[in-house]
């Protein structure tokens, strides 16, 4: 009788454990960090499209405009913290909206793949209206994911994809973490990145970071591998998944955000 209560307490412990993975998983994919309106803004940034209606920063070019591109942040902190995307963009004559998640900084809501993809095609939607054409929608890691999916429902308002360390599905990066969990069973966010750009005929630049232990290049390489529209694959030497922005310049960027501009009319 013990050898059998031995094994029913280890598979209760093992299901226990199972079911606080499930309930708290959020909370190993999303770090958000809140602030106000006005602590997320700096230099050169404004509230988008306004203080009162916040759904993220945006900046201005200092020249002629030559397109919008709209980024999508990682899962940790703010918008704020991305100022440096519209450092390197628009020099080259973009304008830049820093795109904000539900439940970050300033903006009332819960992360989860629903209310982000959700979000994120409205303000396609919101900016596609404002500006017009060539949008460019720019992703980091879950951002990436994110910013595929906007971009497949709103394909008719997006000239191209920039994805920076994506994956090519959520679950293939969990089971890297946590080869000894049933990930596929319990991810409730499935962030199907291949699934979703199937069918998209945008063009897609891929950029990888080759010593990536987040998000290892392999599961970039393999989203890249799945599109069958325009796409153009980026390895950026050395890199790690927080450091890449140290290892590319100026033309990195022209090279990256190139085709979208070539696509648009």
């Amino acid at each position: 009788m013990k050898p059998v209560i031995t094994a029913l307490w280890i598979a209760g412990t093992g299901l226990g454990f199972l079911a606080l993975v499930y309930v708290f998983q959020d909370r190993l994919l999303y770090f958000p960090q809140r602030a106000t309106v006005e602590e997320v803004t700096g230099p050169g940034l404004r509230p988008w499209p306004s203080a009162q209606d916040f759904r993220g920063l945006a900046a201005e070019p200092a020249g002629a405009v030559r397109g919008t591109a709209i980024v999508f942040h990682g899962n940790a902190g703010h918008a704020g913290h991305r100022s440096f995307y519209a450092d390197a963009l628009t020099p080259l004559g973009w304008r830049v909206i820093l795109a904000e998640y539900p439940g970050y900084g300033p903006r009332a809501g819960k992360p989860g793949e629903r209310s982000l993809v959700d979000d994120a095609s409205e303000t396609v939607a919101r900016a596609h209206g404002r500006y017009g054409e060539p949008l460019l929608l720019v992703g980091e890691s879950l951002g990436a994911a994110v910013a595929a999916a906007a971009g497949q429902r709103q394909q008719e308002r997006t000239a191209g994809l920039l994805l920076i360390t994506p994956w090519d599905r959520l679950a293939h990066v969990a089971s890297h973490h946590y080869p000894w969990l049933p990930v596929k069973w319990l991810l409730r966010d499935q962030y199907d990145t291949a699934a979703r750009l199937a069918g998209f005929d945008r063009p897609v630049v891929v950029a990888v970071a080759t010593q990536d232990s987040i998000v290892p290049a392999r599961f970039g390489v393999a989203l890249h591998a799945a599109l069958r529209g325009p796409k153009h694959l980026m390895q950026i030497d050395g890199a790690g998944h927080n450091d890449w922005l140290d290892r590319v310049d100026v033309a990195w960027w022209q090279q990256a955000t190139g085709p979208a501009l070539r696509r648009s009319p």
